[in-house]
């Protein structure tokens, strides 16, 4: 990683994202393309389509779920310790992994809903950075192949009443080479751009991590198959859960275990 955890905490806290480049070597970045085509083309023999029509406006944007079930390079993504550090940067070190998915635009897709991460998880008032998206770049991102959009000074809103009439209109793209991730906090308000490329595509991945006291969005435990479980090492399964105490910790100060007098 071409940063520090002090320069990532102090960007995040500033903007509510931070761009890390050059942390896949053309190795990697081509095993988790390739990883990625794989999870499409399962994913339309498994459903039929990778369009899901409550998210996205046409079929140009490719949905791709439940990632770490597809293939290892997924889990390795997740557990990635550059990746681990920006989130702890940002959330603290007592967090879990909540989904990962991927959003592929193609050439003439269009924007989802205005949207923050954390506000789909916790109730406002959204005091602290409980969540984290490290969105893995498979190409160059920018304005023109659909980049994120984000609200800039956003992570600061505690409600959504506080959100600008004109907020989509103020929104601005990433721009992030491939092979690099953006680490973005949980309140900041963001959605995807539009592809107005005639030949580009835009292969993001999101791993979203929340503070271990939020329910994840996803049952890793049902979800996984058993021989992917099986083949996690234990820190992988306390991240996901996939634990008897769950996402719970103990002897973390929340809870105090007394003798009765």
């Amino acid at each position: 990683m071409t940063m520090n955890c002090d320069e990532i905490r102090a960007q995040i806290a500033e903007h509510g994202f931070c761009v890390v480049p050059g942390v896949l070597s053309p190795q990697e970045l081509a095993r988790a393309r390739a990883g990625l085509d794989r999870g499409v083309a399962f994913t339309r023999e498994l459903l039929g389509t990778t369009h899901i029509a409550t998210l996205d406006p046409n079929d140009a944007n490719i949905r791709v779920n439940n990632l770490p079930a597809i293939d290892p390079v997924f889990v390795e993504l997740l557990t990635w310790p550059a990746a681990l550090e920006a989130v702890e940067a940002a959330i603290g070190e007592h967090f879990i992994i909540s989904n990962f998915t991927a959003n592929i635009a193609l050439p003439g897709s269009g924007s989802m809903n205005l949207h923050s991460d954390q506000a789909l998880v916790v109730p406002p008032p959204w005091l602290h950075p409980w969540a984290m998206n490290v969105i893995w770049c498979l190409d160059d991102i920018d304005e023109t192949n659909g980049a994120t959009r984000y609200l800039p000074g956003s992570h600061h809103f505690r409600c959504a009443d506080e959100l600008p009439g004109d907020a989509m209109d103020r929104t601005l793209p990433f721009a992030a080479p491939a092979g690099s991730f953006v680490a973005m906090e949980g309140r900041l308000w963001h959605t995807s751009g539009r592809n107005v490329s005639t030949d580009r595509q835009r292969r993001m991945m999101f791993a979203y991590y929340s503070a271990d006291f939020i329910r994840p969005q996803v049952n890793w435990a049902c979800c996984l198959p058993p021989e992917v479980q099986a083949g996690l090492d234990d820190v992988t399964k306390r991240l996901m859960g996939i634990t008897p105490m769950a996402n719970v910790r103990m002897g973390a100060g929340l809870t105090r275990l007394q003798n009765n007098p």
